[in-house]
């Protein structure tokens, strides 16, 4: 945590503030306990906070009081009140107060520390720890933020069988991700968004098996002259403020600078390139030829809609998408299991070496490799890791989880947020992306770990971003039967 930004706990009970303590101890978030609103005014900790919790009934200024007292300071930090009374009255004011949560006595630590993690979303770079804390915390056994057994639907799968697509039967699954080194799925940068793990039900559907290929996208665009985003000139109605000169067909692609550089910028490493596009993944020079099993990249959103509405599918949802990659496993790291390399095979296509300077082909590729060069999952499914991100149908929003896990036991096909929010850009419309790329790698993206979560602008696509697409099962209809003739 960020020097002199902890979480202060106002707490008069020595026993209750000794749990919330060690609850916050073993997410690794820092507390300090004062026995009294009117000590805490006079600390300069007061000030300092990042956010507070507070019991409502305390000597002397309740906690409602010293909430509006810190107001009055000009100290705005979210509360988060607990009561040993679950009284309506006290709920109702806490409720006026815009608490960031409000919990009875003896408090249920799960739901703590959801409304901490909410809470503390607008402000998630003040901490190391991420947005997810409150994954990590080891709190009764019938606490909900570990990994629990996948549950498939039972339902026969359907008669007919949409040609290149795969059926996942659905099911209840714990989705999500495991983060800073606790249970299963952590690697430096893998996310700090995926947590805290829920439970999710999903219906039945159909996959495809593969990414969409260059060679099925081009079915779609001689059938229909589509042209992609990339492939059309900006106009000076959309961006009214760039130059003339900037406004030129093109998509941005992965160009690896020539000598180390540091990892927190990632312009570094992106080049706008004028004539890229799905015909020509790194520039007007270098076109698909032969490659016709490779996946379609340079899509943005609008042109992964597009293919889909003309092939009669859809593009999946972030749980369909995470349950389809599991395979039929519970909690595993990756779309295989446990192991990123099962007996040194290779499973899926990502960046060996240093990155991003070179790619060292250690698993036969530098950049994409073909569709089904890899194993597939449990469910006969290639390359839901590593190779391409995937577009999902869902907006992204960081604290979306954290949501689901307040207002849902089980959340039953979660369609995503009803607007998007990236606290990192909040002025950018953005959707989920999924499974990571050929240029993830453990040191600094791995976002191949199954739950891990991605995300991008809409009508931004790159030379590692492409999708596939599912389709509902239709209900089957009782047959007609037809008396004989008159």
């Amino acid at each position: 945590m960020h020097e002199g930004k902890e979480i202060i706990v106002v707490e008069d009970d020595a026993s209750m503030s000794q749990a919330i303590e060690r609850l916050l101890k073993a997410v690794g978030l820092h507390s300090r306990t004062f026995t009294s609103g009117e000590a805490l005014l006079e600390s300069p900790m007061a000030h300092q906070a990042a956010c507070f919790i507070f019991d409502v009934r305390l000597p002397g200024l309740s906690g409602f009081e010293l909430r509006a007292r810190l107001r009055d300071l000009g100290i705005n930090r979210p509360v988060i009140f607990i009561t040993a009374y679950d009284q309506a009255s006290a709920r109702d004011e806490a409720t006026q107060t815009t608490a960031a949560g409000f919990f009875p006595k003896p408090f249920d630590g799960r739901s703590l520390l959801v409304a901490i993690t909410q809470a503390l979303g607008a402000l998630l770079l003040i901490f190391s720890t991420p947005l997810a804390i409150a994954q990590n915390a080891p709190l009764a056994k019938d606490d909900a933020f570990d990994f629990k057994a996948t549950v498939p639907n039972t339902s026969p799968k359907p008669k007919s069988n949409p040609p290149g697509m795969v059926w996942i039967p659905g099911g209840e699954f714990s989705m999500g991700a495991a983060v800073n080194g606790h249970g299963s799925g952590e690697k430096p940068m893998a996310s700090n968004d995926a947590a805290p793990i829920h439970r999710v039900r999903v219906d039945g559907f159909w996959m495809d098996e593969t990414s969409v290929t260059n060679e099925q996208f081009g079915k779609f665009v001689k059938a229909t002259g589509y042209k992609t985003i990339a492939e059309r000139t900006p106009t000076k109605e959309e961006f009214p403020t760039a130059p003339v000169e900037n406004l030129v067909a093109g998509s941005v692609v992965f160009s690896p600078p020539e000598h180390e550089v540091p990892l927190n910028n990632h312009f570094q490493w992106w080049t706008y390139v004028k004539g890229a596009n799905w015909r020509h993944p790194l520039g007007p020079d270098i076109d698909i030829k032969g490659k016709e099993k490779h996946p379609v990249v340079h899509i943005a959103y609008a042109d992964a809609e597009a293919y889909a509405k003309w092939a009669e599918k859809r593009l999946p949802t972030e749980a369909e998408f995470e349950f389809a990659e599991r395979g039929g496993l519970s909690g595993k790291t990756y779309a295989w299991g446990d192991e990123f390399r099962p007996k040194g095979k290779w499973m899926a296509n990502t960046w060996q070496g240093k990155f991003p300077v070179r790619d060292a082909e250690e698993d036969g590729f530098a950049g994409l490799a073909p569709v089904k060069s890899f194993p597939p999952n449990g469910y006969g499914l290639y390359d839901m890791a590593g190779n391409v991100w995937q577009w999902c149908s869902d907006w992204y929003r960081a604290d979306y989880y954290s949501q689901l896990a307040i207002d849902y036991h089980i959340a039953i096909n979660p369609p995503g947020p009803e607007d998007p929010f990236d606290p990192a850009e909040p002025n950018e419309k953005k959707r989920v992306h999924r499974g990571g790329s050929f240029l993830c790698n453990e040191h600094y993206c791995s976002r191949y770990i199954v739950g891990t979560r991605g995300k991008g602008e809409v009508s931004t696509g790159t030379n590692h971003l492409g999708f596939r697409c599912v389709k509902s099962v239709e209900p089957e209809r009782a047959p007609i039967l037809r008396g004989p003739k008159p």
